[in-house]
């Protein structure tokens, strides 16, 4: 069985009285011109009350439903019928329009709703609302077929209602009818009645008579004056969505996306505790799953826990961001895009993330971060205000200068990760475009490692320029004023983003800190130690089946100094035999060391040097990565650096250890992880770069070149 269609329209106002609304109206039988594949009508049933302040009329209506041939000779019809009855209610001005199909009603159940009602709150005004469900129990294996066409015709005639009306109040005006009186009791029953029935208010707010209920007015100010009569309604006009307000604030949306809208919104206001979002944040939950109400429904439940939880609804104006943000967080606000839409610019280049995540943990850059979000949604209301459009999501500018190693600190990137995944849960359809600049020879690493976590949605608004290929054509001013385009990017607007720069590391909390505050950094989890004597480096050994992978490396030095290198070698090296390890293990000053490099092997014929040495002090951090030229095995080495001699001439390994058996006391201590980030991740993100007009060329090919190391190692103190 085929789900239940439920349709529910916005209120459509008229400016117009309701009596001149029903002339129109009744125009529109027993054909009209307008509606084609409404053929014709007859009148089956009628009844007038005495006074002539009721009037109900049911109609048999003959449609020409535009379906495909094949369809209507399988179902046996030319014509589909429609019984329609029409309430008119003079005295209380009201018209209650029911519809349902008598073709096919065995097998498909359609149910239509209409009133016209007069405005709340200007009685020369008149409402319209309509409401329908379609259920296709069965139909010769066409059900979707069915639906689809059902619901397009719907659809489309939605749209014409409107138009329909104002042709016919425009026929009235030619013809000079533009007022029509108002019903009022015949003189014979207005003495008796003036007793009895007492006249009432004509624009009823609370008031309402039971009658009206019945008559399935729903009103917000019946379900209040059953439960809370005290209190006023609060909310959007009249708890209801109108058109124009729809297309004022939230943008042009097909009939079925405004059901949605109303529907869901509805669902909220009689379902959910605690305060019920903007139409507009509920409008971009939908948009994030296409429309379907149930899927939209979901994400923006855990989306409204989640909110709660962490007190969203008050970070702007209760949480004040670390002093460490607000110097070295590298972003913020800064004017408007040419479509309206506030503009983020954030220096991801100059950023120290490491240092970042390393001085305030996790939690608080995530705080950050939704305190923008949030800002974001603040900008939006107002700018939709301001330009007097629909204004839902804001642009980012991203302006990689001077991004490196440093910013593939996995622990940064996995706080990264995290954040999108936050943000893309609770803020969805929020960001209208992405402007990456000056994108660097590392950024497809990084690219790599966060594409998967975006949305399909998101992906499609990113445009990726390397180098300057952003002043060219097709660059920044097809998107921002040249007035406001920021002086770091060459223009001439002082922009008031801070410059970002290293964190300090006396700002960097201990792990007892972290341990309090039960935020552990995950160097515990990911980075392993080693120690480095003076014989005996510490050696890791990494098998590339595939050239042109990337191997990425991050250590801290945490005692001493070492020289780092990475080696290739075409054979496996064999590790020492167990017996001969064992036996030496208690003695040997290496400890636990396992050389990789045989003792025999040659340099630069059993093995080879891929990047030059680099010599690394106690304390620093360093972050690196290679892009390998030939599958393999490659060697990383910690090594013992003592004296600039030793650095620049390498002795051979017998002399080393003979060397460090007079002095063992020398070790060092390091902190490392690596990865090898697979070619065929890059081939992915190469393509998806390079299709977005991005100036790199390969990864492998532009680093190949011997000239230049093909490393980007990056030192900080």
């Amino acid at each position: 069985a085929a789900m239940v269609q439920k349709y529910q329209s916005p209120v459509r106002v008229y400016k117009h009285p309701f009596e001149l609304i029903m002339a129109a109206y009744e125009r529109r039988f027993p054909t009209c011109p307008l509606i084609p594949m409404f053929v014709a009508s007859d009148t089956v049933n009628e009844y007038k009350s005495e006074d002539e302040s009721i009037h109900v009329i049911e109609r048999r209506c003959k449609l020409d439903i535009d379906a495909p041939r094949l369809l209507k000779k399988i179902a046996g019809v030319d014509y589909v019928y429609f019984i329609q009855k029409n309430s008119l209610n003079r005295r209380e001005r009201t018209l209650h329009i029911e519809a349902y199909n008598e073709t096919f009603s065995n097998r498909v159940i359609i149910n239509e709703h209409c009133s016209y009602t007069v405005h709340p709150d200007n009685e020369d005004w008149t409402c319209f609302e309509q409401s329908a469900s379609l259920d296709i129990k069965s139909f010769f294996g066409f059900e979707s077929t069915v639906e689809k066409i059902a619901m397009k015709q719907y659809t489309s005639n939605i749209k014409k209602g409107k138009e329909i009306i104002e042709y016919y109040l425009k026929q009235l005006e030619e013809e000079g009818i533009t007022f029509v009186p108002r019903w009022t009791p015949p003189v014979a029953c207005r003495l008796e009645s003036s007793t009895s029935h007492t006249r009432r208010p004509v624009s009823p707010a609370v008031t309402i008579p039971d009658s009206a209920t019945k008559e399935g007015l729903s009103n917000k100010e019946i379900l209040n004056t059953s439960s809370s009569p005290v209190e006023p309604t609060a909310g959007t006009p009249d708890d209801k969505l109108d058109a124009d307000y729809i297309k004022r604030y939230l943008g042009d949306l097909t009939p079925m996306q405004e059901s949605c809208l109303i529907r869901l919104r509805q669902w909220l206001q009689e379902t959910h505790k605690g305060k019920i979002p903007k139409d507009e944040h509920i409008l971009r939950f939908l948009r994030a799953r296409d429309f379907n109400i149930d899927k939209a429904r979901e994400i923006l439940c855990q989306s409204l826990t989640w909110r709660k939880q962490h007190q969203i609804d008050y970070i702007l104006d209760t949480w004040n961001p670390p002093q460490v943000l607000q110097d070295y967080y590298a972003g913020g606000w800064h004017h408007h895009d040419k479509d309206g839409r506030p503009l983020y610019v954030l220096r991801l280049g100059q950023m120290d993330t490491k240092g970042l995540v390393r001085a305030l943990g996790e939690e608080a850059l995530l705080r950050y971060v939704l305190s923008i979000n949030e800002e974001g949604l603040r900008r939006c209301e107002e700018n939709t205000k301001v330009f007097g459009r629909p204004i839902s999501s804001w642009t980012c500018l991203v302006d990689l200068e001077g991004l490196n190693m440093r910013h593939l600190w996995r622990p940064g990137v996995k706080a990264l990760l995290r954040i999108i995944e936050v943000v893309e849960a609770n803020y969805p359809e929020t960001l209208g475009r992405l402007l990456i600049l000056r994108a660097p020879r590392v950024f497809p690493v990084l690219w790599t490692l966060v594409s998967p976590f975006i949305d399909d949605n998101t992906r499609k608004k990113f445009l990726i320029y390397a180098g300057n290929d952003y002043q060219g054509p097709g660059g920044l001013l097809d998107y921002i004023d040249r007035e406001i385009i920021p002086d770091f990017l060459g223009g001439e607007c002082m922009c008031e983003v801070p410059e970002g720069g290293l964190v300090p590391k006396s700002l960097y909390r201990t792990a007892e800190e972290l341990e309090n505050e039960d935020i552990k950094l995950w160097t515990e989890t990911i980075y392993q130690s080693a120690s480095v004597f003076k014989g005996a480096p510490h050696e890791v050994l990494i098998q590339i089946v595939d050239a042109s992978s990337v191997i990425t490396w991050d250590f801290d030095v945490c005692k001493g100094d070492i020289v780092f290198n990475i080696f290739h070698s075409k054979r496996a090296p064999q590790p020492p035999k167990k017996d001969s390890l064992g036996a030496h293990s208690i003695t040997s000053p290496g400890g636990n060391n396992v050389q990789l490099i045989d003792k025999v092997w040659q340099l630069g014929r059993d093995y080879s040097m891929v990047e030059s040495p680099l010599i690394c002090k106690e304390g620093e951090s360093v972050q690196g990565s290679h892009v390998t030229r030939w599958p393999g095995f490659y060697i990383l080495q910690w090594k013992f650096h003592s004296m600039p001699a030793c650095a620049t001439t390498n002795l051979p390994r017998v002399d080393d250890v003979l060397a460090s058996l007079q002095v063992s006391s020398h070790k060092c201590k390091v902190m490392y992880y690596t990865e090898v980030i697979g070619s065929e991740d890059f081939r992915g993100s190469m393509t998806s770069l390079e299709s977005s007009h991005s100036g790199f060329s390969q990864l492998s090919a532009a680093t190949t070149s011997s000239s230049q190391s093909h490393s980007s190692s990056m030192i900080s103190r």
